[in-house]
């Protein structure tokens, strides 16, 4: 059975392409790819997201149960409203899942997860959640979720909705009312670009869509599908689970340590990371850019020389640089980051290393 989200007739209305991602009908794009891609970077695009998990954890013991459960530190989460990433992981240090965590109150906090790993998570969740006073409560199929995303995104919401979001800080949220309909807005995204996620009732959703579209309509914003989202991540280097973070990758070697505080006394996989911190990772994430002709695509090896090293986790063409981007993990003490290549259709092709995103991101300033 595949599940179709709130806004499923908005897509068809939009002539998407439709595809099943992960047991969800989906668009995968609308437009083209391309021209979904730059409209994001230039004004504005809207994403539905509301295949994404929303599971509440609320209790006297939330804060211990959730540092116990997530490798990053609930401390950080110092005031209401404000939101961290962080990785759920296993006691190999692998990833669960990433994910973020809302502070709603000091004892109520909303994880957001991937839509591929919503019902693991629950499992995984609710099999520890039992020796804390906490409880845990499944959202995700009552809960819409868009993103509205791209340079004129503070002006589009604030014609949509009447008020200004210009002073939220980046990775803070706040409770808003739309058409008097309760509502989540988040500072962040998946794109680089700054932009505001938005919550709310899987009924109510739709009326949000609309009202953003027709507050954007004259700054040229468009509705945006999984195609686009997946070159927009990966222009800034933002991992996506299943590609390349997994339940056999830790954050280490994904180059995520900055998630992880050794400082807690106690989290699930901490011995595994402990371990692994002090001996040294087998194989690193490296992000490369195309020196040849050609497009870096999943499973590709990587070539230092003439011998393997690592295999690609994604690639595409990046529609900003016209030009191929990748990112796969290598084997770290036979890199050479000056003698790299892909092997593609049995021809090497040279690769430059690339440190940092491929693009400037141009995300909301921290608070």
């Amino acid at each position: 059975m595949s599940y179709k989200t709130p806004l499923y007739d908005n897509h068809t209305a939009h002539e998407a392409r439709m595809i099943d991602f992960h047991g969800w009908e989906m668009p995968v794009h609308y437009s083209g790819i391309l021209d979904e891609h730059q409209t994001v970077r230039t004004k504005a695009g809207i994403f539905d997201l509301s295949h994404m998990g929303e599971i509440d954890v609320c209790g006297p013991e939330s804060v211990d149960f959730l540092n116990y459960i997530i490798c990053n530190n609930m401390n950080r989460l110092s005031y209401d409203g404000r939101i961290i990433y962080t990785g759920l992981l296993n006691e190999n240090g692998g990833f669960i899942d990433d994910l973020l965590v809302y502070r709603k109150k000091p004892d109520s906090f909303m994880l957001v997860v991937n839509a591929a790993n919503r019902e693991n998570d629950l499992e995984w969740i609710n099999r520890h959640a039992s020796s804390f006073d906490v409880t845990v409560e499944d959202r995700s199929l009552s809960t819409g979720l868009i993103a509205l995303q791209g340079p004129s995104s503070v002006d589009i919401l604030k014609e949509a909705m009447g008020s200004s979001f210009k002073d939220l800080y980046y990775y803070h949220f706040t409770e808003s009312k739309i058409n008097r309909s309760p509502m989540t807005i988040s500072r962040t995204g998946y794109t680089g670009e700054d932009g505001f996620e938005i919550y709310g009732g899987w009924d109510d959703i739709p009326h949000v869509w609309d009202a953003i579209l027709e507050a954007g309509r004259h700054r040229g914003i468009k509705p945006i599908g999984l195609g686009a989202r997946d070159t927009l991540r990966l222009e800034m280097r933002y991992p996506l689970h299943g590609s390349d973070i997994s339940e056999t990758v830790t954050p280490l070697e994904a180059g995520l340590s900055w998630i992880v505080d050794f400082s807690k006394d106690e989290f699930i996989g901490k011995k595994a990371l402990v371990e692994q911190n002090a001996n040294g990772v087998k194989r690193q994430l490296i992000a490369f850019v195309m020196a040849d002709k050609g497009v870096p695509r999943a499973g590709y090896d990587i070539l230092c020389g003439n011998e393997t090293i690592g295999t690609v986790t994604s690639g595409t063409m990046s529609p900003s640089l016209l030009q191929g981007i990748g990112m796969g993990y290598v084997d770290p003490e036979r890199l050479d980051r000056n003698n790299l290549f892909l092997k593609i259709y049995d021809k090497q092709k040279k690769i430059e290393f690339q440190k940092g995103p491929f693009i400037r991101p141009r995300i909301y300033a921290k608070k």
